[in-house]
Formats: structure tokens, sequence, C-alpha cells
């Protein structure tokens, strides 16, 4: 029986998996937002990176403000979320997170971020199984994986500052080689900062960095 199916021919209103959610339309702080926001912490914290006190850092695809938070908490980097999910805009927004609605980098202008970073959705998921639901659009990444993060590789150099920084959260089931490739093809370096282990992937952050800067 496929998760779509009851068995009589009949489909089933929700899929299993959404039923199996602790939550239903954001999604909450895992294993790879703690690393993503651990990861540019440390990046930030060592001096990798030379702020100001204008400096303004993007979390693309907020949802709960996880990440966010921690970076203005910890570094002092003034930080702003965006989420296409009203329901995540407004989770971040309770926990003090400047956020905006909108698609990716649409809603800001060219040369506005010092440091910009995501978490994107990176699992691998045939199309038979996407469901049309905001904590799917969270999950999935497309066939194969990258549905979000070629998008997020092809518009983040317009809105870096000089000098800044992009950190991606990816994982093995990605295809790391071909992110990083893509990546080349449009004008960024790419370094692996983090990784860590998990039963049936790696999660990594990679950071991307203009090749003129």
């Amino acid at each position: 029986m496929t998760d779509g199916d009851t068995g009589d021919g009949e489909p089933k209103s929700q899929p299993e998996l959404t039923a199996q959610r602790d939550v239903e339309t954001v999604y909450q702080p895992a294993e790879d937002s703690r690393l993503l926001a651990e990861t540019v912490v440390e990046e930030l914290q060592s001096g990798a990176i030379e702020l100001d006190s204008h400096a303004r850092g993007l979390d693309v695809g907020t949802g709960s403000g996880y990440v966010a938070d921690r970076l203005e908490t910890e570094t002092g980097l003034r930080m702003v979320g965006v989420d296409i999910n009203p329901d995540a805009c407004r989770q971040a927004a309770d926990v003090g997170v400047p956020v905006v609605r909108g698609d990716m980098f649409e809603p800001f202008r060219p040369d506005t971020f010092d440091v910009v970073l995501c978490n994107p959705p990176y699992l691998p998921t045939p199309p038979e199984q996407e469901w049309d639901d905001w904590m799917e659009r969270a999950l999935s990444g497309g066939e194969d994986g990258r549905a979000v993060v070629d998008p997020f590789l092809d518009g983040v150099g317009r809105v870096l500052r000089e000098r800044g920084r992009a950190y991606l959260l990816i994982s093995t089931l990605t295809g790391p080689g071909e992110v990083r490739e893509f990546a080349i093809e449009r004008g960024l370096e790419s370094t692996i900062v983090a990784e860590e282990s998990h039963p049936f992937e790696k999660l990594l952050v990679v950071r991307f960095t203009p090749e003129s800067r």
C-alpha cells in the first residue's frame, strides 16, 4: 500500500507522514538547524568575517526563527528572516525576529547583507510522494534535493555586500559535488566548514564566497 492509498482505491485526505508530524505547518528546530546555527555563530565569533556595527544578516526560509534568533543573541548580528509561509512568519516574529513574507531574495535590494544563511528542504522526493502543504514544502527538495538549493545559489550573490558570505546546510543525499559545481558556474567559491554524521546521511554546512571578493 502506498502513502496515498487506503487499500480500497480511495486516496487518503492526508499522507501518513503528516499524521506523524509534531507540527502541521512550520518546520521546528532539529539537528540540521542546530548545526547551521552553531557553525555560523562560531565563524562570526572567530573573526572569519569582518563585521561592523551596520552589518546585517538574512535567514532564508527562517521557519520558526530559531537560527536567526541564535545568531542575533549570540553574535549581535542584526538579523532579518524571510519565509513564504505565513505561519512561519508569525512564529519567527513571536520570538522577536524581524521577518518579511516573500520568496527568498525577491523582497530585498542588492548588496544588502553581510551574512546570508539557509537551511533549505534538501531531501530528494519523487513527484508521486509530494503533497501540496506547507510542511511538505519545508521538507521536500524535489527529485534531486536541490529544488531550493539551486535558486538560492542563483540569487544569493545579488544581495551579498562586498566580502559577504553565504552559508548553506545540505546533506550527502543532496549531492554535494553537484551543488558545489553549480555554485562554481554561478561565480561562487565554496568550502565545507562543518559536517555531522547521521545514520543515513551526513549533514554539511558549506560556505560560499563570490570569486571576485
